[in-house]
């Protein structure tokens, strides 16, 4: 029996986050420099894709770039940012034909503006599609991300436009780049890491955290079932007691 047969497809998670790890470590283990495991990291992109497409799953956010990454060398940063462009270019037809609408979280306006215009375009290109909303996050840090939160809402009661009182989770939540998201129900990390590396720190409150030893250009489709069988067997109270879910 596959792995795809154990899954209850009236279980799945609506939006899972996925920290895309592993990719330098898979090409020094080839005896390759670090890019050479970047441009094999597509190939997880793909799989991890196609397989919530498939499946059903609306939401995918990858970790793709942080701005801590800005501090790696600079033939690395721009070698990936040459990878995100060419990548973006040549992905945007099969994106259309899956059905999955593109979109992106974090300081878009610090990459280059040669990257800025691929992504943008095909943000515009995908925007009708409905099956799978496919987010990457770039040049993302979720505490600059609840900074800024946190910022523009001092601002708006400073001018009097919102009331103290008025702010709740829900509110809060509207201020964040992911304001037009689910919060995610799973999220995975490749590599064997086991951190969050300010990756959606709000947003992952409650989401089921899942770690694997798999390097991301290895990330199959197999990888990613069993992820998800692994969040089907576990109970989510969201605080409460096991009685209270079972009533």
């Amino acid at each position: 029996m596959s792995l795809l047969e154990n899954i209850n497809k009236d279980k799945l998670p609506e939006h899972i986050a996925i920290i895309m790890d592993g990719n330098g470590r898979w090409a020094k283990l080839k005896g390759n420099k670090r890019i050479f495991g970047h441009k094999n990291g597509v190939a997880g992109v793909k799989n991890s894709s196609e397989a919530c497409a498939e499946l059903g799953v609306k939401y995918l956010t990858l970790y793709a770039f942080s701005t801590e990454n800005w501090n790696r060398p600079k033939l690395e940063v721009n070698a990936l940012m040459e990878l995100l462009v060419s990548t973006i270019h040549s992905e945007t037809k099969t994106l259309i034909k899956n059905d999955i609408k593109l979109n992106a979280i974090g300081q878009i306006s610090e990459l280059p503006e040669k990257a800025q215009r691929e992504l943008q375009d095909a943000i515009n290109a995908t925007s009708n599609c409905k099956r799978l909303t496919l987010t990457l996050a770039l040049s993302y840090s979720s505490k600059v991300e609840i900074l800024n939160a946190v910022k523009r809402i001092a601002t708006e009661v400073k001018l009097n436009k919102l009331d103290v009182n008025d702010i709740s989770d829900n509110l809060f939540s509207s201020y964040l780049n992911t304001y037009n998201l689910p919060d995610p129900d799973l999220m995975i990390r490749t590599s064997g890491e086991q951190r969050i590396s300010n990756f959606l720190l709000w947003q992952l409150a409650y989401s089921e955290l899942y770690f694997t030893e798999t390097l991301w250009p290895d990330f199959s489709k197999e990888d990613l079932y069993k992820a998800i069988i692994t969040y089907q067997s576990r109970e989510r109270r969201f605080g409460k007691t096991s009685e209270q879910i079972l009533k």
